[in-house]
């Protein structure tokens, strides 16, 4: 009763309260709409920065006009809203504050029809008409104030700073009610555009296949299964879920004569897509790391795993107790090598120092004193300097892992004649399926993949165990 007191004192005195134009409810806010869209725009230009667009200016423009066929049927539809086909294998879409919408090809590749892309785009306008994003802020901002206000009246600091926590909704979701409102949204904005207001559930089963399917490989390595996927929401909310159907139901009243799906002209446009990793970035093959546009390969340890973002590649034990990143940087040629490693030390001291020899490349590696031991190195090539840190965590030494880390140092090397077919992404193509035909059949000719014939089902909309029926387009991978 005192924290809704006072959360209703402190929207008075910031005449913070605002009726939603979404729910028409009377919501506690500290950002006008005019406040909402510069932010939004500034987000947009750091966004950018970390998700690269996908350099396909059909489908960007394809997803544009789904998006707003959507948005035009929204609360808000008087914004101007910008979709974007990000450029990261990552299963996830997301929404800033103003109309600012992102969806990765990572979960592109999965969905099946046009009306499922609309359902994901919806629910992320959803997000903004709603203003969760605001709301959200203005809490955080809200309990930080009263914090600060504690801290003055009893000289005890404030608990934590909660600023931080608009930035991580807009990519991991904004919590359970939330993101319910979205869906019920959504599914409003759907059947209001046309499109059949039942794709949202049909998306919901493609991020439920998602998660078992990573449950079950989890357990067959006998470990943990991961956070939730898209949103950190899936793993708790099944098709079949009741609140749901609820918020989704009077969608379906919405909905007149024959609502649109859209799935073989959805597919054709998503022939060719790259899938997985792409040429940008490099591509991961088992312990390989092969990066076509800038001529190089690393290799890892059996058994470790690659975290590969646009800017950092990882490398990390399976217990994730070792790990070495490299980065890229421009060299700076009136330094050595060694000079450039002493540079970035700064006042922190390098021992242990020795030169790198690789082919014709020079670089240099040393050891990095401290209360946690790290190896160093830099290898320079052209206008480039190739950057590495590792270290272990816990109570390990860093010589428990220090030859492994100098044998990745030591693997980067130019690209042979016959390794630059690994430097090429895999893509999705289309196939029709036959009478009779497997998916265990199509799955032999899949490249790379461990687990090939369960993710054409996932790709495909037949995870477990579902049948393709004779004449339907199927994707596939080469």
């Amino acid at each position: 009763m005192m924290r809704a007191l006072t959360l209703c004192l402190i929207c008075s005195w910031l005449a913070g309260c605002a009726v939603n134009p979404a729910t028409g409810r009377t919501d506690f806010v500290m950002m006008s709409e005019r406040q909402e869209l510069d932010l939004g725009a500034r987000y947009n230009q750091e966004i950018l920065k970390q998700y690269p667009r996908y350099e396909d200016a059909g489908l960007q423009a394809y997803i544009q006009r789904v998006g707003e066929r959507v948005a035009r049927s929204s609360h808000r539809n008087q914004l101007n809203y910008v979709f974007t086909l990000v450029d990261s294998p990552d299963i996830n879409a997301f929404a800033l504050p103003g109309g600012y919408i992102y969806i990765h090809r990572g979960l592109l590749a999965y969905l099946n029809s046009e009306a499922e892309l609309a359902a994901v785009l919806g629910h992320e306008v959803g997000h903004v008409t709603a203003r969760h994003s605001v709301r959200q802020q203005s809490q955080s901002t809200a309990w930080s104030l009263l914090g600060h206000a504690a801290a003055i009246g009893t000289g005890v600091g404030a608990v934590g700073d909660l600023t931080n926590v608009m930035g991580n909704a807009f990519v991991r979701g904004y919590g359970r009610d939330m993101e319910l409102e979205a869906d019920g949204l959504g599914a409003q904005y759907l059947a209001r555009s046309g499109y059949d207001p039942q794709a949202m559930i049909e998306v919901v089963k493609v991020l439920k296949n998602q998660e078992d399917f990573a449950r079950a490989q989890a357990a067959k390595r006998g470990e943990a299964p991961a956070a939730g996927g898209y949103h950190g929401l899936f793993d708790t909310h099944p098709d079949n879920d009741r609140r749901l159907q609820e918020v989704i139901g009077p969608a379906r009243a919405l909905a007149v004569g024959n609502q649109e799906v859209g799935r073989d002209a959805f597919l054709q446009m998503l022939d060719g897509l790259v899938f997985g990793d792409s040429a940008a970035s490099g591509i991961r093959r088992g312990r390989h790391f092969y990066h076509g546009e800038l001529d190089f390969t690393l290799s890892y340890p059996q058994g470790w795993q690659l975290v590969n973002r646009p800017d950092v590649l990882i490398g990390h034990s399976a217990d994730e107790q070792a790990f070495i990143a490299m980065t890229l940087e421009p060299a700076d040629k009136r330094l050595t090598p060694a000079e450039f490693l002493r540079k970035r030390a700064g006042s922190q001291r390098l021992v242990a120092g020795e030169e790198l020899r690789l082919g014709a490349l020079q670089g240099y590696t040393a050891v990095l004193q401290g209360q946690s031991a790290r190896r160093v190195a830099v290898i320079y090539r052209d206008d480039n300097a190739y950057l590495f840190i590792a270290a272990v965590r816990g109570r390990a030494s860093l010589e428990t892992e220090d030859q492994r880390f100098l044998e990745v140092i030591r693997s980067y090397r130019p690209l042979k004649a016959d390794e630059r077919k690994l430097a090429e992404p895999v893509r999705l193509h289309l196939v029709r399926a036959k009478a009779g035909q497997s998916l265990a059949a199509l799955a032999k000719e899949v490249p790379q993949q461990g687990n090939g014939e369960a993710q054409l089902r996932l790709l495909n909309g037949l995870y477990p165990d579902g049948v393709p029926r004779a004449g339907d387009w199927l994707k596939t991978l080469r």
